[in-house]
């Protein structure tokens, strides 16, 4: 099978998730859809199943609570994996990472192992504002120098792996939890040498719905960088 397999974690999507869908439907690409749901309060997962039911390349996982972003993207790539894709994508659901891009990730994923769309790279563009745009500005400067990857996006969930070239790396080797298992994500594929190739994306501000990053994230993240610079082996 030399089919992508694209994917989304939601949790409160409700207003996003069929927009999505259906735009990664029409780019003529060939292409599954895996969404996994945290059995959203807002139910999202009703929607998902009654999309499941009439889109054949549609495959809904929903699980019975708030189980993490981390756990789904190891859930989803095993899946990928289990089912010989050869390559699995993953993005936002919430429509900040625009589809049309994914053409270009996949072509990429011809050459280079793994590729991640770039806020920060010759080209990127944040639409974030205040004190998210700093954050995240900062922050992915942060971990290039500490990390010492020449990589300029660390923290963006818009990236694409090729499940072939990829042979020796797997999610399970992340331990780090929430939004810091995208930045030790570039970590561990960066150590096993592989090479990261970075195109420039422009990322949309959410319309519908609200942010879902906690506070305590932004001290996770550092905790867990100090762990990765200083007692990784």
């Amino acid at each position: 099978m030399s089919k992508t397999l694209i994917f989304t974690a939601t949790y409160n999507e409700s207003k996003n998730v069929k927009t999505l869908i259906e735009k990664l439907n029409k780019l003529n690409q060939d292409i599954d859809i895996l969404v996994i749901d945290d059995n959203s309060p807002d139910k999202t997962w009703q929607i998902l199943q009654n999309l499941e039911k009439d889109i054949p390349n549609l495959k809904v996982i929903i699980r019975g609570n708030k189980s993490g972003l981390d756990t789904a993207h190891k859930l989803a790539y095993e899946y990928a994996k289990n089912n010989d894709y050869s390559n699995f994508i993953s993005m936002d659901a919430d429509l900040s990472h625009d589809p049309a891009e994914i053409p270009k990730i996949i072509d990429k994923l011809n050459e280079f192992p793994f590729v991640i769309g770039s806020r920060y790279s010759l080209g990127g563009k944040c639409e974030m504002t205040g004190f998210r745009l700093l954050l995240s500005s900062v922050g992915n400067k942060i971990f290039k120098y500490f990390l010492n990857i020449k990589c300029n996006e660390f923290t963006s969930s818009f990236r694409g792996f090729n499940l072939i070239k990829l042979k020796d790396f797997n999610f399970n080797m992340i331990n780090s939890k929430g939004y810091s298992f995208f930045m030790e994500t570039i970590y561990r594929i960066n150590k096993l040498g592989y090479e990261i190739k970075e195109i420039p994306i422009i990322f949309k501000n959410r319309t519908q719905g609200e942010s879902k990053i906690p506070k305590i994230e932004i001290f996770r993240t550092l905790k867990n960088l100090v762990i990765l610079k200083f007692y990784d082996t």
